[in-house]
């Protein structure tokens, strides 16, 4: 390519010459991000496809200019432009000296590389920059596999990363404008939280008003052409979406790779992969059994989670009758959320391994360095007679083995505190759930 050409492609993409669209901001991800550019590293941002990640590059991107930085000295490239030609680490290079000869930035310019992995040998090109302290250099990328291993090799203890979801409950709450106080209209608030479970919680999806259905579905297709089929040169690509809308139709359900294998007459070592492909394109997430014992975390189960609940139902069977593990899914969703600011979380479910066939189980256990900080357990509907004995024993018996500091039910309607032999349990409504501190 010319730098001519490179340089209209260019102005496109940044604001030196014009306004750009922003979006609405994420404050807590700005500022994280912030926090990570004053340690002197390549920051990385990843996270799912169309989470957020370019609208907040740009946003950080303007909060450096509100700070003093040049619109000059700031370089913004997204590289699933088509009009990008032989995608290799000399486009970079030519990008890099289109951008000197045209802007000639006054100070080291900090440049953001939106998709990086669609350039071949990225990763090297990066050090060289990182080490010759040419740029501040942001990256994103939609592959976690992909980044990790390359920045692994290339970058080691050179890079921070922010890992990026979709909206959570109370971004959803802050994109409507709707303020979060000691008082809370709960009728309000509740019919905020069906239409976050009903519409979904990526960004773009906020303000539709009708085609999320079909948003969703281009939105799954793209993924599956763009980070599974192309990024992995799967060959195999029925058995890929059959295990992927097998995933989508068992959020909150415990599943072994054989088990998934028998049912779809797959072999185990296939599904290992494409599941391990769906975790590195953040379609999917798998929760280990809580184990005193590695072993027996190892040998137990995982638990399916879903980057977007109604993503699952959308490409999956439908599901939208069962709220329990729908509420699931979102909970687990939201502790993802509260890692980012609290790195140290870590996450499993419990089930008592005397319990056969009964299946005392509790959903989530929350636990910090030897500390096991509290346990939640989902139960929409009514908290009454066997449904709530069941749930109380569970409970009992998971207090006694964990000692967690807190105990938790999230639930539909019902809020109460009441006390039992082994402890306080808060029954905390999903909507309030979701938005405590």
């Amino acid at each position: 390519m010319k730098k001519v050409e490179i340089f209209d492609v260019l102005k496109d993409w940044n604001f030196w010459e014009k306004s750009w669209e922003e979006g609405i901001k994420r404050v807590s991800y700005l500022d994280k991000m912030s926090s990570c550019l004053k340690t002197g590293q390549v920051l990385v941002i990843t996270g799912a496809r169309r989470s957020g990640k370019s609208f907040l590059m740009k946003q950080l991107a303007t909060r450096l200019t509100e700070e003093g930085v040049l619109k000059k000295d700031v370089l913004f490239v997204n590289f699933e432009d088509p009009r990008w030609v032989g995608r290799e680490t000399k486009l970079l290079d030519k990008i890099f000296e289109t951008y000197r000869s045209f802007l000639q930035p006054d100070s080291k310019p900090y440049i953001f590389l939106d998709e990086i992995q669609e350039i071949e040998g990225w990763e090297k090109w990066v050090r060289t920059f990182h080490e010759l302290n040419k740029a501040t250099l942001i990256i994103s990328g939609s592959n976690a596999k992909l980044l990790s291993r390359e920045l692994g090799t290339a970058l080691t203890g050179r890079h921070i990363d922010v890992l990026v979801y979709p909206l959570s409950f109370k971004e959803f709450l802050f994109f409507k404008e709707i303020k979060i106080s000691s008082y809370v209209d709960t009728p309000l608030i509740s019919g905020y939280l069906q239409e976050y479970l009903t519409k979904g919680s990526f960004p773009a999806l906020t303000f539709l008003e009708v085609g999320g259905r079909d948003w969703l579905l281009s939105y799954y297709e793209d993924v599956l052409d763009k980070d599974l089929v192309k990024r992995f040169n799967i060959r195999k690509i029925e058995e890929l979406k059959m295990l992927l809308n097998f995933c989508m139709s068992n959020i909150s359900k415990p599943m072994t790779f054989n088990s998934a294998a028998r049912f779809l007459k797959l072999s185990p070592d296939t599904v290992e992969k494409f599941i391990s492909y769906f975790q590195q394109s953040y379609l999917v997430f798998l929760l280990k059994r809580f184990s005193f014992s590695f072993k027996g975390q190892q040998k137990s189960p995982s638990k399916v989670y879903a980057v977007d609940t109604v993503l699952a139902s959308s490409v999956g069977f439908r599901m939208s009758e069962d709220t329990c593990r729908i509420a699931e899914n979102v909970v687990y969703l939201d502790y993802l959320h509260r890692k980012l600011n609290r790195g140290s979380l870590e996450f499993f479910y419990w089930r008592d391994e005397q319990s056969g066939r009964e299946g005392k189980e509790i959903d989530f256990v929350v636990k910090e360095d030897n500390s096991i900080l509290e346990i939640t357990q989902v139960c929409m509907g009514k908290i009454s007679g066997d449904t709530k004995k069941r749930e109380m024993r569970a409970i009992s018996k998971a207090t006694q083995k964990l000692k967690p500091k807190k105990i938790f039910v999230v639930t539909d309607e019902f809020e109460g505190l009441e006390e039992y032999d082994y402890g306080k349990v808060h029954f905390v409504p999903l909507w309030k759930w979701l938005l405590r501190e």
